[in-house]
């Protein structure tokens, strides 16, 4: 296979954006689609598409916190080897791999366990009534056991990306995404399988990826999986820089738990699924937006992170400021199709009026915040590029914080549509806070790295 590769040390900082950042939108935006066209079929079950889909918006937290391990360890271990690539240290970019890898195998085997014990409480927890939790069981059961291949597919393909094979990277997510755009209908309608065909279509979806990214990583790029003896440390620090990014990822999952939760307690019997059924619908549709998004933000991080580790400044000014701006143009322009379209967007996943209705309705407020969320994902990504974990974790941490506490509070008072105004609320107040701290540290946190630098390079001399 032939693929080409960038160089993030030099040539337009524009055109390296564009060209690690474009890529790495369509592979979000092709890994939405694994949970958004289950969603769409398992909707369109014949008699009771929307029980089951209600049943599978139950699983979305855990399958949301599944999927995010993967990206606490690739991501943090691609700004860590991208900065050590960026020193010329290739010995240890190799080391920070092999690493990552054995985290990755470790994890799935640990997580695997661990929800396929739990997974009836946990499933009663996050807001299965007895009408859907068949749903929601047979689903999680199957995706859980896939979930090597889920980690491996999310986590290796960050390694791929870093080392500028954008078009690779984006490649190992068509593969699997096609897939499941085949298999879906063939396992859930013409095998008969229902939820447990679209969950099987999923598995084997990611097993095909991670199959082709494991296959690259081991044999063409220039930092290549290895083996190793353990290094635990390092471990900790890949840990450290991706727990942002994780955190980001995991604590969408509290906020989904707390939204079903809300929404069955203050929805009551009457009302509890059918309100479950549009949050699934409306979530899964702001995936859309948030999916790509995170690819403009932590698909560029190797540009930071590489021009970081040299000490070129300039780039990296160039490079946030780039990023900020595809942010922003994207986030315009996804405002405007939902706000307009959002009734024949959520016709894709029922036909029932009323769920429509009232779906299309949640997606318009669901998605007023948007724009300012681009400053959110840029600057905090980019803090995390730059190796200020803590920053970035604080900032995520208030964000999200604020999303649950609102989403808890609202309802109490306005009743339990109101928990759809919290996501628009959390993303302006959280802007407006990442935004003016980002101005704060970045020029500080660039010149200490370039003081650093200056006073080892004496010291060797």
């Amino acid at each position: 296979m032939k693929s080409s590769r960038q160089d993030l040390g030099k040539g337009s900082v524009p055109k390296l954006v564009l060209g690690l950042a474009v890529p790495a939108m369509i592979a979000q935006f092709v890994n939405v689609l694994y949970s958004l066209i289950d969603r769409v079929y398992i909707g369109n079950i014949p008699g009771v598409g929307d029980l089951a889909l209600a049943g599978v918006g139950v699983c979305g937290p855990i399958v949301t916190l599944l999927s995010s391990f993967g990206t606490l360890v690739g991501l943090g271990g691609s700004i860590l080897m991208a900065i050590r690539m960026g020193e010329g240290n290739n010995a240890t970019a190799r080391k920070v791999l092999a690493n990552c890898f054995l985290m990755l195998v470790g994890l799935s085997a640990l997580l695997t366990a661990g929800f396929l014990i739990c997974r009836e409480p946990l499933l009663r927890c996050f807001g299965a009534s007895d009408a859907t939790f068949p749903y929601a069981d047979t689903y999680l059961t199957i995706y859980t056991a896939g979930t090597f291949f889920a980690l491996m597919a999310v986590g290796l393909n960050y390694f791929i990306t870093c080392q500028g094979y954008s078009t690779v990277g984006m490649a190992a997510v068509l593969i699997g995404a096609v897939a499941n755009i085949i298999l879906d209908p063939v396992f859930i309608f013409a095998l008969n399988m229902g939820v447990a065909g679209a969950a099987a279509a999923t598995v084997l979806s990611q097993f095909l990826s991670c199959a082709f990214t494991a296959w690259f990583l081991f044999c063409k790029p220039p930092i290549r999986i290895g083996l190793c003896r353990p290094d635990f440390p390092l471990m900790f620090r890949v840990a450290g820089m991706g727990f942002p990014p994780f955190l980001i990822l995991a604590t969408d999952s509290i906020i989904l738990i707390a939204m079903n939760a809300v929404l069955q307690y203050y929805g009551g019997p009457e009302q509890g699924d059918a309100l479950i059924a549009c949050a699934t619908i409306v979530q899964s549709c702001m995936a859309l937006i948030t999916g790509p998004m995170l690819g403009i933000s932590s698909g560029t991080q190797a540009i930071l992170s590489y021009n970081y580790g040299a000490c070129r400044s300039d780039r990296v000014r160039q490079a946030a400021r780039c990023v900020l701006r595809m942010c922003l143009g994207f986030t315009v322009i996804m405002f405007v199709v939902f706000q307009l379209l959002a009734g024949q967007i959520v016709r894709i996943f029922t036909s029932d009026a009323s769920l429509l209705e009232l779906s299309a309705w949640g997606l318009r407020v669901f998605t007023l915040g948007i724009i300012p969320l681009a400053v959110q994902y840029a600057r905090v990504d980019g803090l995390t590029a730059l190796a200020r974990t803590r920053t970035s974790l604080a900032l995520s941490l208030f964000r999200k914080a604020g999303f649950v506490l609102l989403t808890l509070a609202l309802p109490a008072f306005f009743g339990a549509r109101a928990a759809f105004y919290a996501e628009p609320l959390a993303d302006v107040i959280s802007a407006c806070v990442s935004g003016t701290v980002f101005v704060l540290v970045f020029e500080p946190q660039l010149a200490r790295r370039e003081f650093h630098a200056a006073e080892q390079l004496f010291r060797e001399d």
